[in-house]
């Protein structure tokens, strides 16, 4: 497993993010372990959770591909409201 220290975690984010992409990335806090960086799918596989709605909507690649064009109303209906 890839190591980084905290400060070099704060200096340059960027090549924490990289060192992730190929697996999980130790983060020391003064020499010890403090924190693990990886996937986000990697941590899913390991809590063995599911994504929820809220996951697989806001996917930028979803798999189907399709138009949605909602049926526009035609005329509004207007009803007086009676209160008891």
């Amino acid at each position: 497993m890839k190591h980084m220290s905290s400060r070099e975690f704060n200096h340059d984010i960027g090549k924490a993010k990289r060192a992730a992409e190929e697996g999980p990335l130790l983060i020391t806090d003064r020499g010890k372990p403090a924190f693990v960086l990886l996937k986000h799918e990697e941590y899913q596989r390991l809590v063995g959770q599911e994504p929820s709605i809220v996951d697989l909507l806001r996917q930028d690649e979803p798999e189907a591909d399709f138009d949605f064009e909602p049926p526009r109303l035609r005329e509004i209906v207007r009803r007086e409201t009676v209160f008891d």
